[in-house]
């Protein structure tokens, strides 16, 4: 398995902060604005109005996962 280094939420700039309880995009953190704007695009992509219901989103997000082989 791979290591990435990855910053404390401490040492992470308050404005650059996001909503990570399970640590995903906490290895970004590294470039903090990079993290900033994934969380972003994750938040628009699963949350924001569109054609699938928020449902729908999860199980394609569910599918991809699985056929990408993720262990999360």
């Amino acid at each position: 398995m791979a290591y990435i280094r990855y910053l404390e939420e401490g040492s992470i700039p308050e404005s650059e902060r996001v909503p990570d309880s399970d640590n995903i995009l906490r290895v970004h953190s590294v470039n903090a604005p990079v993290m900033r704007r994934h969380y972003q695009l994750y938040a628009a992509l699963m949350y924001a109005p569109g054609p699938l219901s928020r449902r729908e989103r999860e199980m394609l997000a569910v599918v991809v996962s699985a056929l990408n082989k993720c262990r999360y």
